[in-house]
């Protein structure tokens, strides 16, 4: 940490003055890649709900950490949310409901019990409030360790299954006849998706995080030319609304997850119109 520090000393910014800002600057770059790689392939994959679904899981498994009085209930959340992919692939491949159907079941559940538990014996809701909006700027450099080593995961399983799980969105049965499992390039998928939402909920904040899950790609989507492009253009969208959005939260007073939230959006809608120039 102390070698990024030195590099933020070196740059006239006013807010890179202090360490929390330092920590939340680099949390911002690790989670922009973290959600440029992830993003397309929850695109691609047409897996937007289930991301969002994923979130509610992840505030459950906290809940369910605070009540039994755990110092890092977002540890507790992993393990919920992990589970709770686990589950809802094995009823998706057993049943023959719809995904966006079996999505709003598994959601609209992990939300109820989030709140029965959160509410047991008429607890305080106020104490989760920092779940529901993120707070960039309480990332520890531990945590940021943490965001470190899942980039690292990431972006190995992104180079061993990406093309894989592209492959399957677009045609199961050739990317079976390859010799490729849909099933298990789909399952390990969902692990990451499950790690990447729960370590991310108290910095971005649950009722935004799944914005920052999607838009990249989408925007990326209405500009790139090839596959190639559609990945660097998702990270660097993510990277430039991540940076600019804590630039923006931090003169203004704002939530830095909501900032970053609406450049993206901001993001899609020149990218959608260049979409359309191009066209």
């Amino acid at each position: 940490m102390e070698i990024w520090y030195s590099l933020c000393r070196l740059l006239p910014a006013e807010m890179l003055r202090w360490d929390f800002m330092r920590n939340a600057l680099l949390a911002t770059i690790l989670m922009a890649f973290l959600f440029g790689l992830t993003s397309t392939m929850i695109v691609t994959g047409r897996m937007s709900f289930f991301s969002d679904a994923l979130g509610h899981s992840a505030f459950t498994g906290i809940a369910i950490g605070c009540i039994c009085g755990v110092s890092a209930p977002v540890w507790i959340a992993v393990i919920f949310a992990l589970v709770f992919a686990v589950l809802f692939s094995y009823v998706r491949s057993k049943s023959n409901q719809t995904a966006d159907t079996l999505i709003g079941v598994f959601s609209s559940t992990a939300v109820a019990l989030g709140i029965f538990i959160a509410t047991l014996n008429g607890s305080s809701f106020t104490k989760f409030n920092k779940y529901l909006i993120g707070d960039i700027l309480s990332v520890t450099p531990g945590e940021i360790g943490a965001l470190a080593l899942a980039f690292v995961a990431v972006a190995i399983f992104w180079v061993i299954f990406s093309n894989r799980l592209t492959l399957s969105a677009i045609h199961p049965e050739l990317a079976s006849s390859r010799g490729f499992s849909p099933a298990l390039s789909q399952g390990l998928f969902t692990a990451v998706i499950a790690v990447v939402v729960t370590l991310a909920i108290s910095w971005v904040g649950l009722l935004i995080l799944n914005s920052l899950l999607i838009l990249p790609a989408a925007s990326a989507r209405n500009v790139a030319k090839n596959l190639r492009q559609y990945h660097l253009f998702s990270v660097l969208f993510a990277l430039v609304a991540g940076v600019g959005g804590l630039i923006i939260s931090y003169y203004v007073g704002a939530s830095a997850g909501a900032a970053i939230s609406l450049v993206l959006a901001g993001i899609f809608v020149i990218s959608f119109f260049l979409r359309k120039v191009r066209c």
